[in-house]
């Protein structure tokens, strides 16, 4: 603890470092104020019925990813999301066409340039949502015209698009990458609502006797902090192959015969194969919510009022995120170039010939290590569900794709910090 102290010390005798904190500390306020700021004509409360209502899962999910910008009906009320599903679905297109592949790959300029392609695409998503959205609660709105709807969806779409601004400043100018601190502090912002729903809950009698109430309260808080400690642990871990390279001659000097290793991060994908899966798990009741919203048809009606939470919907949630999690894993790691890469460079893993068989190897060790973590994703996504099952508390428990989010922005901001501290002759957070 003292080393952490120190460390955090530390970043305030590096200037530019403490500059840095505090041009990101001011991005992230006028962000805030943002979300503060209404809509003209639109009432906040036709967006808030829209995450309340049974079918509102998937408004439910955007309120948490803007952090209560949308059911406030705010000029952030879009926030990241079109930035988000813009990056996925860029980033599954040059997967599929070897020239936006090829741009990847292509360095810096590469990068830069896909860049401009997802900022332009998530605008035009912005504007997209924007639209259908508008429409969607156009009869709840008083004297709708065309007039009134472009203000709403211009609005919307000059607030994503503004976010997307703040985020490269912060990126370019603060610390650490600025759309995944804006995705951080709307998640954060949650926190004191969760907290009052807890209070309310025990003042309420609502978690039994008070004695009753404190130990489900310091339960919530054990598995909270529980469930941070293993999303670390996994979201860190890593399997680390042995590779040994061959002694080679070249001139009077000799090159190779050292033993390292390749390491592969065991949750691979990350979170969005949560995210992948529960955007489409929240698919069917909200379009039988928009479309037929009075029908009293058996299967309509379970879909729009019982399809969530349900047995059937955890167990196709848990298979389409272990699913999603291979699919993810295997289009952004190819154990045949790095099988390629090791041989190229005169390398091989101890008892497994080079070329096919390394890759092979390489292949079923990443097969292991992605039903683990598609497993693992499964469990701490769930986990707050079956929860609210067994103890009938529902409202308090974290989902784990905001853990994950929580801990790997978390991550970043503490390596970016900790690395200009050790450049600069400074000790970092964990080392003296």
């Amino acid at each position: 603890m003292k080393k952490i102290f120190s460390g955090i010390a530390n970043i305030f005798k590096v200037p530019e470092l403490r500059k840095k904190i505090l041009f990101t500390a001011i991005i992230l306020v006028v962000y805030r104020i943002g979300c503060q700021i209404p809509i003209p004509f639109l009432n906040k409360s036709v967006l808030a019925s829209l995450v309340s209502q049974g079918g509102g899962s998937l408004f439910g999910l955007v309120d948490v990813f803007t952090g209560g910008a949308f059911s406030n009906a705010t000029i952030f009320a879009l926030s990241i999301s079109p930035y988000i599903n813009a990056s996925i679905i860029i980033q599954l297109l040059c997967v599929a066409f070897d020239s936006l592949g090829k741009l990847a790959k292509e360095g810096d300029e590469g990068r830069k340039k896909i860049d401009r392609i997802t900022r332009y695409s998530a605008i035009g998503l912005a504007l997209v949502e924007a639209v259908a959205i508008t429409w969607g609660i156009h009869n709840s709105l008083s004297n709708f015209n065309f007039f009134i709807m472009a203000v709403v969806v211009l609005t919307m779409t000059a607030g994503t698009a503004l976010i997307v601004w703040l985020g490269d400043l912060v990126t370019e100018k603060g610390i650490s990458n600025g759309i995944s601190l804006i995705i951080f502090v709307n998640i954060i912002s949650r926190g004191p609502s969760a907290v009052s729903t807890m209070i309310s809950y025990y003042s309420n009698g609502l978690l039994g006797n008070k004695v009753v109430g404190i130990l489900i309260m310091a339960l919530v808080v054990v598995v909270f902090l529980a469930v941070i400690g293993c999303v670390v642990w996994v979201n860190e871990a890593e399997r680390r192959l042995p590779v040994k390279y061959a002694k080679r001659v070249v001139g009077s000097k000799m090159y190779g015969g050292q033993a390292t290793y390749v390491p592969i991060k065991v949750c691979w994908a990350g979170v969005l194969p949560i995210i992948f899966a529960m955007s489409i798990m929240v698919l069917p009741s909200t379009i039988v919510s928009f479309i037929w919203p009075s029908s009293t048809n058996a299967f309509i009606v379970f879909l729009r009022d019982q399809w969530t939470g349900g047995w059937v919907y955890n167990v196709v949630y848990a298979v389409l995120i272990v699913a999603f999690t291979f699919f993810y894993t295997y289009i952004q790691f190819n154990p045949v170039d790095l099988a390629n890469n090791i041989q190229s460079n005169g390398g091989f893993i101890p008892g497994i010939r080079p070329g096919r068989e390394t890759a092979a190897y390489i292949t079923k060790v990443l097969h292991r290590l992605t039903w683990f973590s598609g497993m693992f994703l499964a469990v701490v996504q769930l986990f707050p569900s079956l929860l609210g099952t067994i103890t009938g508390i529902n409202g308090l428990w974290l989902g784990g794709s905001s853990v994950f989010i929580m801990v790997g922005v978390a991550l970043e901001v503490v390596r970016s910090a900790e690395s200009m501290m050790i450049m600069r002759h400074h000790s970092g957070f964990l080392e003296d």
